[in-house]
């Protein structure tokens, strides 16, 4: 294909690319070199109050299969998106991947097509082309989409590529790509595979290589239970470390190429070079390593349950529950010429994922969409996927699947319009920390800036949207006693000295805390707080109490329920993890260890 016929985002693509390789000539031929080193990150934080609302309402009629003639006359809506069943309920409000008679799309108006496209590269093309389209005057462009459909936790990475990309282009602010709404939540069919000892016991993850998407949102699964159990992340894909979590970037971006290539490495012994890492400097050996584990979503975990035994489910969204969800992004400039089409969008999906909630009818009318929306598996597939399976193998055991769809009153909770929390925050905010810390693809290097929250979120067209039943905010029921640990990592606060008052140095990784307990806000909490040996040891008891309390002061002012403490203690100092005789173990025992609970 010849270069003028390339379109810019493809264009920037390969120039990273060539000279990312000639980057890498220089990389691979240094031992020595410094590189970034391995991180520990602090936790992501997990919301206290799940998001699932029903509003009572009569079953509607189902749409039909036939194409729409009502509104063939109105400007077509394309919206690409992934193979995801978080979908289903703006799949079925079009009554499939276009719109059909009787749909709700048709009821409010909205010629819409929804296109399959798993290779996050292409959805920036397409959303490229559509600006270039526009760019030139056409206020409804044919080639490109208007719109694009992604997990939530990976839109601070892509917004803020691309808004650098259209910075470059276009000149600093002329065109945007906003995330607008919701319209599902991924409830367990986002996880990270791998053996069952990274479940009972994660430290054994130390040294292993996960395949997965970086930078979006399954990574991010991973990512946040590393974080949660205290393990160091290597920021670098084409580097080994043994002392942290590796990953590696999957083929073409794309999620199923996660799956196939962990069971290629372990059925075929499949590896992957990589150049060794120790203390963020290459020691000139190359590491020919085979796949661990990886992240991925239905279908990927199917296909790797059914290909390999001794893999499970290691951590998923159901647990990390708030961390995923099904994020419209559109192009600011045409939604604001669009205004009525967008928030109809919106509303559409909402009433048809209320009739999901309610009526079993609209639940299979909606893997029947599906099923035919994607070209793929059958409609019995996406049904049960839908509702979440568990399987056992060899002894094993293991979770697929598992969705929801967002009505309008879990849209309205999500982003905090009901109840103060906004869940949506406290992920962007934390995906955000983990793009500048771990630097993924260069990341840093590429992109100016971070797109901060109030930025790339506009509400407004969902706030706009009326005669709908809003419906009551939810709230988790935290009475029974949880038993099971999902994650327990340790974190180092900033006390006074001798003082359980935490120091302003503190609060930013209690921030970073908070947030990581909003995505996961179906989860209980245990808190235990440890002290070095300077005092007496009675003395430290109380010290070692007061702080955790103090942690869990801060996060009810915060907005953390008080009954989601299952437990606040203090163990003194009789579990240090580090040598008591010098300033830096001694720095290392005074923590406050934090459990997550199911």
């Amino acid at each position: 294909m010849k270069w003028s016929k390339l379109t810019f985002l493809s264009k920037a693509l390969i120039t990273l690319a060539v000279a990312g390789a000639i980057g890498a000539g220089v990389y691979f031929l240094s031992p020595g070199l410094r590189v970034d080193e391995s991180k520990s990150l602090s936790k992501l934080d997990v919301s206290d109050k799940d998001v699932n609302n029903v509003t009572t309402s009569a079953e509607l009629p189902l749409p039909e299969e036939t194409a729409s003639s009502d509104v063939a006359s109105k400007p077509l809506v394309r919206i690409a998106a992934y193979a995801w069943n978080a979908q289903s309920g703006i799949i079925v409000a079009n009554g499939g991947a276009k719109t059909t008679k009787g749909s709700q799309m048709e009821r409010n108006g909205v010629n819409l097509e929804i296109i399959r496209q798993d290779w996050l590269s292409e959805l920036r093309n397409l959303q490229m082309k559509f600006i270039e389209e526009f760019d030139r005057g056409n206020a409804n462009p044919k080639e490109g989409v208007a719109g694009i459909m992604i997990m939530g936790d990976g839109v601070p990475f892509y917004v803020s590529s691309v808004q650098q990309a259209l910075n470059d282009k276009y000149g600093e602010g002329k065109y945007h790509v906003q995330a607008m709404g919701a319209v599902g939540l991924s409830y367990g069919e986002d996880k990270l595979i791998g053996p069952p000892s990274w479940k009972m016991n994660p430290p054994s993850m130390k040294g292993a290589l996960i395949s997965a998407v970086i930078g979006d949102g399954d990574w991010v699964t991973a990512v946040n239970y590393a974080a949660a159990n205290g393990l160091k992340i290597n920021p670098d894909p084409t580097t080994y470390d043994e002392d942290a979590v590796n990953f590696l970037a999957s083929a073409n971006d794309d999620y199923m190429e996660s799956a196939k290539e962990l069971i290629k490495s372990q059925t075929a012994g499949w590896t992957v070079p990589l150049k060794e890492v120790k203390n963020g400097k290459l020691t000139g050996k190359t590491i020919n390593k085979k796949v661990d584990g990886c992240a991925t979503w239905t279908p990927g975990d199917k296909t790797v349950f059914d290909a390999l035994s001794g893999f499970t489910d290691i951590v998923s969204t159901k647990e990390f529950n708030n961390q995923m969800a099904t994020t419209v992004l559109f192009v600011k400039e045409w939604a604001d010429k669009n205004k009525e089409t967008v928030s109809n969008i919106f509303k559409s999906a909402f009433i048809a994922s209320n009739q999901m909630k309610q009526y079993d009818t609209w639940r299979r009318r909606a893997s029947e969409a599906v099923a035919k929306s994607f070209g793929m598996e059958t409609p019995q597939y996406w049904y049960d996927m839908f509702k979440g399976q568990k399987g056992e193998k060899n002894g094993i055991s293991y979770n697929m699947g598992g969705s929801r769809v967002f009505n309008f009153a879990d849209a309205n909770q999500y982003y905090g319009v009901t109840d103060g929390v906004n869940r949506y925050k406290a992920v962007y905010d934390q995906v955000s920390r983990y793009l500048k810390d771990l630097n993924p693809a260069g990341f840093n290097q590429n992109v100016k800036r971070i797109v901060p929250y109030e930025e790339a979120v506009n509400l407004s067209f969902i706030k706009a949207i009326q005669n709908i039943d809003a419906g009551a905010a939810y709230a988790t029921d935290y009475s029974k006693k949880a038993t099971q640990v999902v994650a327990s990592g340790e974190w180092r606060i900033n006390f006074d000295v001798g003082r359980a008052s935490i120091r302003p140095e503190g609060k930013d990784i209690l921030e970073q805390i908070y947030n990581l307990l909003v995505q996961a806000e179906d989860s209980k909490l245990e808190l235990v707080g440890h002290t070095d040996n300077t005092g007496n040891q009675e003395g430290n008891y109380s010290l070692s109490t007061a702080r955790a309390e103090a942690v869990k002061s801060y996060l009810i002012q915060k907005g953390i329920p008080a009954d989601r403490f299952q437990k606040v203690d203090g163990k003194g100092q009789d579990e240090p993890v580090a040598d008591n005789t010098t300033p830096a173990g001694k720095a290392q025992n005074r923590r406050v260890v934090i459990a997550i609970l199911k």
